[in-house]
């Protein structure tokens, strides 16, 4: 008996613009119409463009980056109406596959400069940068990244689920709420209130475009009520995702998806952004909700992992003392922000400057974890940076020799410092 193919319920256009598919959108509404139906259990293949919808090229410069419009993002495929899904349910999404499209065999990553999203370090690394990597097989090289290979752990950094009206306007009111109470505080956004410039609302029309427009979620963070932007390198192939059902159909939407990426994806635009295919399959657990005491999605990985030998990691610590010597109170943030600096102080003596270390902490498989939030004042997280991705020894016992790392792709005529000296 002959095996029907895979069939495809989302492909995307690499020559236009995001805004004109309306097989994908770039807001969180109940009201995005359904660009196609998933039968539970069928497996489908959905094509994703990066997550600016076609917006950064194969380039040496990073003027795309420096310009790019971050009201546009990001585009995701569908929302698919799971056959049988209603609220109270729980979907579960099972990855097959991800892979880049045949068509478009490279990625990038990205610093945006401070005034235009920023990233983890942006205080210390304000200016745009990009890295391209060209993909063989499984494995990622870069012309701006030399002497560094790496075997991808592909991925989507957004899964999810429609919001009710009423998960949406909870959704609107606590983080408008947050603004409200310490923007003030703050040089950057603490959050990403609505935003009707730019919302594409897949194939909506009229007035339910506009409402969708008005009201409509940014894709930006991740929520506990349906995922969305979590960006979990470890959601690779075999994983199964299991989302809380708001709406009728689920609405299952995903996309931004990423060739490799280090845990944090510090740099904002920090993953090796592509665009890709993925292939799933979905199934229902009638009243999940109650039956799994489901808060917020749980996933199960698969077994295929990137493998470095544990004893071929050089793993950097870090601790709630900020880079100004201010006591921070178990504060994770601060802890993980130390531990990347000392890792940039360290790979520095190599000959890359802190411009193409910042990418590629970003990028590479590196390991964030933890260590621990119990010992007062200080928390204490470790970053670990994989040895066997650089073809030369960048073990604490090296005789270190710098070599001619060349530089990341910068903004045409930029002579920004590339060294930043911590104290």
């Amino acid at each position: 008996m002959p095996v029907e193919p895979i069939r495809y319920v989302t492909k995307v256009d690499l020559t236009k613009p995001g805004d004109e598919q309306p097989q994908v959108h770039n807001r969180w509404h109940p009201d995005v119409p359904f660009s196609e139906t998933i039968t539970p259990g069928e497996i489908v293949k959905v094509e994703c463009l990066d997550w600016t919808g076609n917006q950064i090229k194969n380039s040496d410069s990073a003027d795309d980056i420096l310009n790019v419009d971050l009201s546009r993002i990001h585009y995701l495929s569908g929302p698919f109406n799971i056959e049988g899904a209603a609220p109270g349910d729980v979907i579960c999404v099972e990855i097959h596959d991800v892979q880049p499209l045949e068509r478009q065999p490279w990625g990038y990553c990205g610093v945006f400069h401070k005034s235009n999203g920023g990233g983890f370090l942006d205080r210390f690394y304000p200016e745009a940068a990009k890295a391209i990597f060209d993909f063989a097989g499984i494995q990622a090289t870069s012309r701006h990244l030399p002497h560094v290979k790496f075997t991808g752990l592909i991925h989507p950094g957004i899964i999810g689920t429609a919001p009710s009206q009423e998960v949406l306007d909870e959704w609107n009111s606590r983080e408008t709420g947050l603004i409200k109470q310490i923007q003030h505080l703050h040089d950057t956004a603490v959050a990403q209130p609505p935003l009707e410039t730019n919302a594409h609302p897949g194939s909506a029309t009229g007035d339910v475009a506009a409402k969708i427009a008005r009201e409509g979620a940014r894709t930006i963070p991740g929520r506990p009520e349906n995922g969305g932007n979590c960006d979990i390198k470890n959601l690779t192939r075999g994983s199964k995702c299991y989302f809380p059902v708001h709406v009728p159909g689920a609405k299952l939407s995903l996309g931004d998806l990423h060739f490799s990426q280090g845990d944090g994806e510090i740099s904002f635009c920090g993953a090796i952004e592509m665009a890709g295919v993925i292939t799933i399959s979905v199934s229902v657990i009638k009243n999940g909700i109650d039956k799994l005491s489901l808060k917020s999605p749980i996933f199960m990985p698969g077994d295929l992992q990137v493998h470095y030998g544990p004893s071929r990691y050089v793993t950097f610590e870090g601790f709630s003392v900020d880079e100004d010597g201010q006591q921070q109170y178990l504060c994770a943030t601060t802890a993980y922000r130390q531990a990347c600096i000392r890792a940039i102080e360290y790979l520095r003596r190599f000959g890359y400057n802190d411009y193409q270390i910042y990418l590629l902490l970003s990028s590479a498989p590196v390991e964030g974890h933890i260590a621990g939030i119990v010992d007062v004042p200080n928390a204490c997280t470790t970053l670990g940076v994989p040895l066997d991705i650089f073809d030369f020894d960048a073990s604490p016992e090296a005789e270190v020799a710098k070599l001619d790392m060349g530089n990341c792709a910068l903004v045409k005529g930029s002579s920004h410092p590339v060294t930043y000296e911590f104290k």
